[in-house]
């Protein structure tokens, strides 16, 4: 009897009837898996984390020795490639007569990658016949962690410009720059491509020469907690308020503010004092703030005594379309609304001098001005979405004040929760089918 009542209970697993036991099982791993995807969940195994996450919808491409291999890059697309320790990469761009077009470049070493002060990227757009439309580039600085860094390029339609006008085909070029000894392994690229078409009407040629330069005061209040993104992809979205985390060393964290015209942005990156160690740890924490397109804009860095310390971006001026003219590089990348990036960096040193952590952290931000009407496109911006032509409201500060986030972080929130409440619910439903069906077969 019992070996036939084992053969039996062996039928029914095949037959699809599950033991409880082994539906219990189940839930907990869908559980477990839903909570991973969801914003502020463990995106991380144990262990060395990884040092950026990639988008998930990322199309991969080669990178080129010349222009004649050169892989299309198309405006509204993410891509992954490889940057070797030397040379040049190429990919190309077809592009009309009336749009810009914006590449941002993200480089990430591997893990344990030897990194110099001076290593960096170069990232530069040339027309078809070798003429420089634009170039910029972004080294790690005295902060020697392998992170990700990024670097953009532009064509830029203009009045005041000769080059880089006309029609079709342009080359993006990446390629590493820093010291003779700085690593031979490659580094992994995301490649983000977007465009932004012209004006309807004329407007204005020149920067904005009045704005309030001034520091306010940093906002107070208790936090709220926000994991943060471990790339652009799965940046966090954050609002007018406190906010905290923990970090561990080595780790980057990705947050996103959403920013309409005429909104200017203050933030604040506070490292929490520690008893663990001593002595100086150089560059130890970085905010880093990018524009919608991925543009960088500016940075502060701190090094880190065990006392509590803070990086403090400087004084940006509200978002408007005629930034754009302005001289310096953090001025000039004010130039669209959506959601600018803040990113913040604890360097792997400060573990040889203050132990792992985690350490706290937390992020000041405030959005002040009020939202002005769009510059009146004569087109939809690629991808849609991510540099917005309205003049809505969506990048107010939130009504119940400091340490509340704004509206968008919200609804992230509440997007997840029902995400993860509807896939227990057919978990479960699942179960109870299984359970009747189990019930009937005895």
């Amino acid at each position: 009897m019992r070996r036939r009542t084992a053969r039996w209970r062996r039928a029914r697993v095949r037959r699809g009837h599950l033991p409880a036991r082994a539906c219990v099982a189940v839930v907990g791993a869908l559980l477990l898996c839903t909570t991973a995807a969801l914003p502020g969940g463990p995106a991380l195994a144990a262990g060395t984390p990884s040092p950026y996450a990639f988008a998930p919808e990322a199309r991969s491409v080669p990178g080129a020795a010349g222009t004649a291999d050169a892989a299309r890059l198309t405006p509204g697309a993410t891509y992954r490639s490889s940057l070797p320790s030397d040379g040049k990469t190429y990919y190309s761009l077809e592009l009309d007569a009336a749009s810009d077009a914006y590449v941002s470049v993200t480089a990430v070493p591997a893990v344990g990658s030897t990194i110099r002060p001076g290593d960096g990227i170069r990232v530069s757009v040339e027309d078809s016949d070798g003429r420089s439309c634009s170039s910029s580039s972004k080294t790690f600085g005295i902060v020697h962690t392998p992170r990700p860094i990024a670097a953009w390029g532009a064509r830029e339609i203009s009045v005041k410009r000769s080059r880089c006008q006309a029609a079709g085909t342009y080359y993006v070029i990446v390629e590493r720059v820093g010291t003779a000894t700085s690593a031979p392994d490659a580094w992994d690229l995301e490649l983000f491509a977007a465009s932004e078409p012209p004006r309807r009407q004329t407007g204005a040629t020149a920067a904005p020469e009045a704005w309030d330069s001034a520091s306010p005061a940093p906002l107070t209040g208790d936090a709220t907690h926000r994991e943060g993104g471990s790339g652009f992809a799965s940046a966090e979205t954050i609002g007018n308020g406190v906010w905290s985390t923990d970090v561990e060393p080595g780790r980057t964290l990705f947050y996103k503010v959403p920013l309409d015209w005429g909104r200017q942005l203050y933030a604040t990156a506070e490292l929490g004092s520690s008893n663990s160690g001593q002595g100086n740890a150089g560059g130890a924490l970085n905010l880093s703030l990018f524009n919608p397109v991925r543009g960088f804009v500016d940075d502060d860095g701190v090094t880190y005594d065990g006392r509590q310390k803070a990086a403090e971006l400087d004084p940006l001026p509200p978002v408007t379309y005629e930034n754009r003219y302005a001289g310096p590089a953090p001025l000039s990348a004010m130039r669209f609304a959506g959601s600018y990036y803040l990113v913040v960096h604890l360097a792997a040193e400060v573990a040889e001098k203050y132990g792992d952590g985690p350490f706290p952290l937390t992020l000041r931000v405030r959005v002040k001005g009020a939202a002005q009407p769009g510059p009146g496109y004569a087109g939809e911006p690629q991808p849609q979405g991510v540099i917005e032509a309205g003049a809505g409201d969506w990048g107010a500060p939130a009504a119940a004040g400091a340490g509340r986030g704004g509206d968008a972080a919200m609804t992230v929130l509440a997007v997840s929760g029902i995400g993860a409440g509807t896939l227990v619910l057919a978990v479960l439903g699942m179960w109870t089918l299984m359970a009747r069906r189990r019930a009937g077969a005895l």
